[in-house]
């Protein structure tokens, strides 16, 4: 590498897309900090622009191709700089990214994300631009240097790939087959993670549920749900996602009866029509999905379950739509992540007859969202009066500096904003408040903080502050934000759902 201690190399990340995408971004931060590079400062060109990028969303190729030619002119006036595309999107265009912008010194894919530091110096050397993608996994992801965003949660990756075939979307054909981790390199990883000041883990697969389909285990979830509940200072564990149709009680009952896995689900529903679900090829149907809310809460009638919905799928009727908002009520979602759905090229949806026309997706959607924030809003009056423990965030109170508060999530991950004590605690630390407010997509607690638990977690935190640039962000490990958008846009399945 062509880097100096006294001339070291900066790098940005910029990721778009889903939950594993912003997993993948550590790794890509990591990989460029242990071969000599440092994080740009806010507002500062890095030397080494790296865009990790989603093919879900539409339009996700103009907003990348609009987003390189901003950085053209920098490009131009520091020869030092280097850009580069990964991600999904680079796994479906490949060498057309050159083609459309030749500026671009590096591809690669979702396989090869560990190869980003040789390829930026084969580019460097050779003085043209490197194309390198691989059609399945050389490395799994988690075996990678990281650079985690949070000194108090962290994603962990159990599998990668997908062996659903669902008409909407392009991922299994971008990130292949399902690849299960071992149990025990999972297990590994999160008490290496909790040793580090670690308290919560969220696990990740683009399908939870079907996690040991390659070791010949159907109940490996399940079991490793339990395992995790043994690893001392790991006090909460989440997953995303989970797929209805792979769903089995004995993650149910893993759930309930280990003490550190939070009482909150994230199952995407897609749609209320039976008729629209094997269109999708959703291999469940709304009876399915209804009878796990109910064993769900059967056992812990205290969880949140959020999903995902898209209105407007080629060929649905007004009648399909009912259907849907039909198991929207009798599901009483926490929240619900709703998008309009739009094509996708490469997708069978996508040349499906029937395609519905915008005005009419547009009104469906903005039925479901009302629905579901009266149902959010009803949801969360009921938490008025309770008293949660919630774990300190950073960056996830937007308004925090104005309202003079701090932010958190509680167990089942609702969203509470609280007000400072006079000791305040740190991201990371635990704080015991009572909630006296409830908004549609968010909890308030004005009144005095009951109790505060310093933590590990909130050690780690404030050793970073010394260690880290000032400029460092957090990265939200929740779900993407929810609720009436400003503008409505046609938008895509959020991240790779399930």
């Amino acid at each position: 590498m062509n880097v100096t201690q006294e001339s070291p190399r900066t790098y940005e990340v910029r990721t778009y897309g889903c939950q594993m995408n912003v997993h993948d971004s550590e790794r890509l931060s990591g990989l460029l900090e242990d071969a000599g590079y440092v994080r740009a400062a806010d507002g500062e060109t890095a030397d080494v622009v790296v865009f990790n990028t989603c093919a879900v969303r539409e339009n996700a190729d103009n907003r990348l191709y609009g987003n390189l030619g901003h950085l053209r002119p920098a490009k131009v006036g520091n020869p030092r700089m280097q850009i580069a595309v990964g991600g999904c999107l680079a796994q479906k265009d490949q060498g057309e990214i050159v083609r459309r912008a030749p500026w671009v010194d590096v591809v690669f894919g979702t396989h090869n994300i560990g190869s980003l530091p040789v390829l930026l110096e084969r580019a460097r050397v050779a003085g043209e631009a490197q194309v390198e993608l691989k059609e399945s996994l050389e490395v799994f992801p988690s075996t990678l240097p990281t650079k985690r965003e949070s000194a108090y949660a962290a994603w962990v990756a159990i599998s990668v790939g997908c062996n659903n075939t669902c008409t909407f979307c392009i991922v299994p054909s971008l990130r292949g087959k399902e690849k299960d981790r071992r149990p025990g390199d999972v297990l590994a990883e999160v008490e290496t993670l909790v040793g580090q000041g670690v308290l919560e883990v969220t696990l990740l697969g683009q399908n939870v549920n079907t996690y040991g389909v390659e070791f010949g285990d159907r109940l490996a979830f399940g079991k490793l749900l339990r395992a995790c509940g043994g690893i001392e200072g790991l006090e909460r564990v989440r997953f995303t996602s989970p797929h209805p149709a792979a769903f089995t009680d004995d993650v149910i009952a893993a759930m309930a009866e280990t003490p550190n896995v939070m009482h909150q689900l994230h199952m995407p529903l897609q749609s209320g029509s039976d008729r629209i679900l094997k269109a999708m090829r959703r291999s469940y149907r709304a009876e399915r999905y209804l009878g796990i809310i109910e064993r769900v809460r059967a056992a812990m009638p205290d969880a949140a379950i959020s999903t995902d919905i898209i209105v407007g799928f080629p060929g649905e009727t007004e009648e399909d739509f009912q259907a849907t908002l039909d198991v929207v009520r009798q599901s009483r979602f926490a929240n619900a992540f709703t998008f309009q759905y739009s094509i996708r090229p490469g997708t069978p949806a996508a040349t499906m007859d029937d395609q519905i026309p915008k005005e009419v997706v547009q009104e469906r959607y903005e039925r479901l969202v009302a629905l579901q924030e009266e149902i959010s809003w009803e949801e969360n009056k009921k938490q008025v009066g309770r008293t949660l423990e919630v774990l300190v965030a950073e960056g996830e109170g937007r308004k925090d500096d104005a309202t003079r508060r701090l932010s958190g999530r509680a167990p089942d991950n609702r969203l509470v904003h609280f007000a400072a004590g006079q000791e305040t605690p740190r991201p990371g630390d635990m704080v015991t408040v009572e909630v006296t407010y409830a908004a549609p997509h968010h909890l308030v607690a004005d009144g005095a903080v009951l109790g505060l638990r310093r933590t590990r977690a909130g050690d780690a935190w404030e050793a970073r502050q010394g260690a880290s640039s000032p400029d460092a962000k957090g990265v939200m490990l929740g779900m993407p934000s929810i609720g009436r958008p400003a503008a409505a846009p046609a938008a895509s399945v959020g991240g790779c759902p399930a």
